[in-house]
């Protein structure tokens, strides 16, 4: 089945050379455009914001970056992609079964082919051959299945249900089932885990058991937050006379914004915990939530304000750690 190319960088408006740093401040700022909770066209926002969280999943990272790039000359010049590239569709069925095509996991078809979870064989997770309950005696247990499925931080944090739609094409005739499933997300769910649906994988042979579909959860990156374990931790920006005297300042929680207490002399790089603001726990408990301080400059100061500044250094006390 045809799969249309995807230009990421196209998605996040940046060129083919951006920097790490750009491409992420280039989503951060889009994502905070259409992030769900705040945009006003909800329908239109979260399917941006998918889009979004998709193509910086795949640029992110260098190494996943450099075989998108290569991928993408190789379709330019319509070649067949790379074979590291390669995702299969069938699951690793030797018989050339059944194709499976995933609606609803948040990810898209040309994701899944080509750097998904496909392809790369539910082993991975632990599937064990012969697991099939069949009575006959050559009964042999069909193949598991693999993909992705997006999960937002919110989603990690109540728990949800999703409706997702699997799609099962045989190659030979081209005829197409689709089944319609409802995926539980349970709250605490962490980066990587597996969720099984059993008995949606490829159907056994001599009466097995037909084999399981795995959706393993990826995280939708968060435009502030970054996931440490159930711990969550923000960048909070301040202002020099913040950091030196203090200040109570509003800061955004999974919950809702909260008041939090900046001490005086707080530095750069200096954790500021709000405790059980995290992600849930195994335990029940929550983890916390770290606001990590960076003291920030003005770009452009008046000659009024430069004289401030020149007499605030005068009267200085202390001295930098980098004054011999």
């Amino acid at each position: 089945m045809a799969v249309g190319f995807k230009d990421y960088y196209e998605v996040l408006g940046v060129p083919r050379d951006a920097t790490q740093a750009e491409i992420q401040r280039a989503f951060r700022a889009l994502a905070r455009k259409y992030h769900p909770d705040v945009a006003k066209d909800k329908a239109t926002a979260e399917a941006k914001f998918k889009e979004l969280n998709e193509a910086n999943e795949v640029l992110r990272d260098p190494e996943t970056r450099r075989k998108y790039d290569e991928l993408g000359e190789h379709w330019k010049d319509q070649e067949r992609p790379p074979a590291a590239a390669q995702g299969g569709f069938t699951g690793g069925d030797a018989e050339g079964g059944s194709e499976f095509h995933f609606d609803g996991t948040g990810f898209s078809e040309f994701f899944e082919q080509f750097f998904g979870s496909r392809g790369h064989g539910a082993a991975g997770w632990g599937r064990v051959q012969g697991r099939g309950r069949g009575s006959a005696p050559f009964a042999r247990p069909g193949e598991d299945i693999e993909g992705d499925i997006m999960v937002t931080l919110d989603e990690a944090l109540h728990g949800s249900t999703r409706m997702i739609t699997v799609r099962r094409v045989d190659p030979r005739t081209g005829e197409s089932v689709a089944q319609t499933l409802r995926v539980t997300i349970p709250p605490g769910v962490r980066e990587g885990q597996p969720i099984r649906l059993a008995g949606v994988g490829h159907e056994g042979t001599g009466g097995g058991a037909p084999g399981h579909l795995y959706l393993r959860v990826r995280f939708a990156a968060h435009p502030d937050f970054r996931v440490r374990g159930a711990d969550l931790y923000f960048d909070l920006a301040l202002a020099p006379w913040e950091a030196v005297l203090g200040t109570t300042v509003r800061t955004p929680t999974l919950g809702g914004v909260v008041a939090l207490k900046v001490p005086a002399g707080t530095t750069t790089g200096r954790h500021l915990r709000l405790r059980g603001q995290g992600l849930p726990r195994g335990d029940g408990t929550r983890g916390d939530l770290y606001a990590v301080a960076s003291i920030q400059v003005p770009d452009h100061v008046t000659p009024e304000q430069k004289l401030l500044w020149e007499q605030l250094a005068a009267q200085a006390t202390f001295k930098p750690r980098h004054t011999p």
